[in-house]
């Protein structure tokens, strides 16, 4: 028999069985598209934390305070108390020290509630030095940053992020403004343009001030040297490991401690990135796993209608059998039809994930990726299921005898 004959055959059977060949394609469908939608999530989520991770800026090395343990041996909570200082900073801005860093900005950080003469808001106040701005790669929109001679000065100047300037002056323009921060007065210098969502916070929800005027009239931590973070950056991204190691060594150095016991950790972008895909990598790994449970009891449906249908035939069968059709011909009958339900099954099911994919990105906030390559490999193991579970029963058919067959009823 033609293969075009055997296709037309195929078709045939399974028409006249509609509402069952339906059901059968409904568990291939649920599992293909389920499958997709869970890789896509995952596919999505990585790329949302990376592209957050890379808004923080270019080739960036953190320095947060971690835990440390006293001569007593108690240990303090990571970040319960900032070991880090200006003097670390300014340490590490030496090229004798670090050569392949580029730029030191040291930070401190607190929340405070903004007022200007119609609104009020609460947002992020970070106190650093000019060079924050080339490490953590911000523009400025309108306006500009506040220079050296303002940091030295100690002046009461603030640059603010686009939400807390849209919040604070919704109908004019903030630059050469004043507003009051946690009681003090502050002149508005320059907003930031836009830059998104860090892993932390709404990087455009800000209010950056000179360091020196921070310790002096925001700064509740009692040490004007004291900091709550030093961002860096490498001078490349083929310099960043160099950069990580020296800056590990120094401060380690520094502050006269051990890699066991140090008071400071110190963490990449790469390594931020690749701690962030570890994580969701394993998650989507689990999720999929489970979403392709559905294929393999989709694949057991298959296998079972299929066996339905050879127990339900045995009469057709027997009579093929009778004018000459080989166990070959019989096998491959039933592996067609095992195979269409398992390929319309995977269409069905990737034009759900598609739709899906579409539907999930606005309601989640995250882009639900479909690859080409991910649909083309839907396509073939669900066909692949639709073979394999055809196997036992298209074997079944074919070692049936035509004369037990005719005389079934």
């Amino acid at each position: 028999m033609e293969w075009t004959e055997t296709l037309r055959t195929a078709v045939a059977a399974l028409n006249a069985r509609r509402m069952r060949s339906l059901l059968t394609m409904l568990g291939i469908l649920i599992g293909i598209a389920a499958v997709m939608l869970t890789v896509g999530l995952g596919q999505g989520a990585q790329q949302q934390i990376t592209s957050q991770i890379n808004a923080l800026g270019s080739n960036m090395i953190i320095v947060t305070p971690s835990q440390s343990t006293s001569s007593g041996g108690f240990r303090g909570g990571g970040g319960a108390v900032s070991t880090l200082t200006t003097q670390d900073a300014a340490m590490l801005a030496d090229p004798a020290v670090a050569p392949d860093i580029a730029a030191v900005a040291p930070v401190s950080t607190t929340s405070g509630s903004l007022q200007s003469a119609s609104t009020t808001w609460t947002s992020t106040v970070t106190g650093t030095v000019p060079a924050w701005q080339t490490v953590r790669a911000r523009e400025v929109g309108s306006g500009r940053f506040f220079s050296a001679a303002e940091l030295d000065q100690g002046q009461p100047v603030a640059v603010i992020g686009s939400t807390t300037a849209e919040q604070l002056f919704p109908n004019g323009s903030p630059v050469g403004q004043s507003v009051s921060l946690n009681g003090q007065s502050f002149v508005v210098i320059g907003v930031l343009a836009s830059a998104g969502s860090s892993l932390s916070a709404n990087e455009d929800d800000t209010v950056v001030v000179p360091l020196t005027t921070f310790a002096a009239r925001l700064s509740s931590s009692g040490s004007a040297n004291s900091v709550s973070a030093i961002y860096l950056s490498g001078r490349d991204a083929d310099s960043l490991s160099a950069a990580y190691q020296q800056v590990h060594t120094a401060l380690l150095a520094t502050h006269q401690v051990t890699s066991d016991n140090a008071d400071f950790s110190v963490s990449t972008q790469a390594s931020l990135v690749q701690t962030a895909t570890s994580i969701t990598g394993v998650l989507t790994l689990l999720l999929g796993g489970i979403a392709g449970i559905s294929l393999l009891v989709g694949g057991i449906g298959v296998m079972n209608i299929m066996l339905v249908s050879v127990s339900e035939r045995v009469r057709e069968i027997g009579l093929r059998k009778a004018l000459g059709a080989t166990p070959a011909v019989i096998r491959q009958q039933f592996l067609v039809e095992a195979g269409i339900l398992g390929v319309l099954g995977g269409l069905l099911g990737v034009a759900i994930g598609v739709l899906g994919a579409v539907l999930l990105t606005p309601a989640l906030g995250i882009a639900v990726s479909v690859s080409v390559p991910a649909t083309l490999i839907a396509l073939a193991v669900s066909l692949g299921i639709g073979l394999v579970a055809g196997v036992y029963p298209a074997s079944r058919a074919a070692k049936l005898a035509p004369i037990d067959a005719l005389r079934s009823e």
